[in-house]
């Protein structure tokens, strides 16, 4: 281990990667328990065992890749957001898109990242979109995450009244919000509950917050009635593999989807997330202080992360990404692949607790959703508020999102609005603005997109 790891190299011990390799995996086992949400039986459709199987062998299997591969303690498992798109693609075609489909575009959009990474192409994206809208596609998501876990835990419900019209929108006059039932739904009381838990151990900076979270509610559940246990009773500990979701994709429905939908939200979606975990997390252990080796590094990870979105689809989930919760593991000095390696591992070993997940009621996961949201949130201060030719595209991108429930609508109106604003910008005045050519070549994209394929 050392010579392969250089763990003296990189001034670190293997007892040291151990305990940050357990560190990284509290913080994101949540991802267990709440990928179901999005792709099981409520969700998507898929399995509850073929979700919680892909899950836990996709994130294990390329988590330990990037490890033995890269020699970086970045950990990878299927990501928030773009899980939650996925729900929404299939929920929202009423039955024109299955979730077998909907694997097939996201099989598709990473081989698509591989080749925009061997041919750099990955790396020109990141440089032509400005900062304000990738910081602002960031906190967009989170607001659409989070108000998935206020809908799911009735902590947020639509009142109706006098509806004659089914197209109406959240803002229509005949809706309204409100709280939900606080005295008499346990549902909500239990959501509550793990909202303030899971806060207080975030502020208290107790490491692995929203596992530890998830799990304390789902045993103060118990007693309220909300945790249903019949699930043990007869449980198969030894995984079984039955059930399962592996090689169901459907190419041939993913091309119905269309290829716009496929590349512009499962891939560009992902290449921003991905670049901002794999630059922040390098920075911090040291690794970009060479710029030629951090670089070299970098490309490498974001290879093994384009791989691990096909794999992760032929095994039965939503795109597989790097996480942020990885810099935990840093912070517990973790600075090698040995970090990820036994992430990985234990992300397997989970395969055994598969009965537990299942016992897991929606109001403890709702929980941390919200908190995701608010973690997502932090993006907001990059954006150059005071400049509204940044300022505007960045609003639209944030607020589409959540408000028309669809993240393509939120990026689509930030890129279009920001090259116009750019282009009127340089024809009336003398500040002339950048526009990166690949800008221009989206912006044309989503026009034609919209004219003619609607706006679902």
């Amino acid at each position: 281990m050392e010579r392969f790891f250089k763990l003296r190299e990189n001034g670190t011990t293997v007892k040291t990667e151990i305990i940050a390799g357990l560190t990284t995996f509290m913080t994101m086992a949540y991802i267990l328990f709440v990928n179901n949400i999005f792709l099981g039986p409520d969700g998507a459709g898929i399995p509850k065992d073929g979700v919680f199987f892909a899950t836990t062998v996709g994130a294990g299997l390329i988590t330990i890749l990037m490890g033995l591969f890269v020699n970086i303690p970045i950990a990878l498992a299927p990501g928030m957001g773009l899980n939650a798109y996925f729900m929404t693609v299939v929920l929202s075609s009423n039955g024109a898109i299955t979730w077998q489909a909907a694997l097939g575009a996201v099989f598709i959009s990473g081989i698509i990242f591989i080749i925009l990474t061997v041919t750099k192409v990955r790396q020109l994206l990141i440089a032509a979109v400005p900062s304000s809208i990738k910081s602002a596609i960031t906190v967009g998501i989170g607001l659409f995450v989070a108000v998935i876990g206020f809908k799911m835990s009735n902590l947020m419900v639509a009142h109706l009244s006098g509806v004659d019209d089914p197209s109406k929108t959240v803002l229509g006059s005949s809706m309204n919000f409100a709280i939900g039932d606080l005295v008499h739904s346990h549902d909500v009381q239990l959501t509550l509950i793990g909202l303030i838990l899971i806060a207080i151990l975030l502020t208290l900076r107790v490491k692995g917050a929203l596992l530890i979270g998830i799990v304390i509610t789902t045993l103060i559940g118990i007693p309220m009635g909300v945790t249903d246990l019949k699930g043990l009773s007869g449980a198969h500990w030894i995984p079984t593999f039955d059930n399962l979701a592996v090689g169901q994709l459907d190419l041939a429905g993913a091309f119905k989807i269309g290829l716009f939908e496929i590349v512009f939200i499962f891939t560009f979606v992902e290449l921003f997330d991905t670049f901002g975990t794999l630059v922040g997390t390098a920075t911090k252990i040291g690794l970009m202080d060479n710029k030629e080796e951090g670089e070299k590094k970098i490309g490498k990870a974001m290879l093994v992360d384009a791989v691990g979105v096909s794999a992760g689809a032929v095994l039965g989930t939503s795109t597989i990404t790097s996480f942020v919760e990885s810099t935990a593991g840093v912070a517990e000095g973790g600075r090698t692949g040995l970090t990820s390696v036994t992430t990985g591992i234990l992300f397997l070993l989970a395969l055994f607790i598969a009965p537990l997940a299942g016992v897991v009621p929606s109001a403890a996961t709702a929980p941390a959703l919200i908190i995701v949201g608010v973690m997502m949130m932090s993006q907001v201060r990059n954006i150059e508020w005071d400049d509204f030719l940044h300022a505007f595209p960045a609003f639209l991108t944030i607020v589409l999102m959540p408000f028309t429930g669809g993240i393509a609508n939120g990026i689509s109106a930030g890129i279009v609005s920001y090259v116009i604003l750019a282009f009127f910008t340089n024809v009336f005045t003398k500040n002339k603005v950048k526009i990166h050519w690949l800008m221009w070549v989206l912006a044309v994209l989503i026009i034609f997109r919209y004219i003619f394929m609607g706006s679902d």
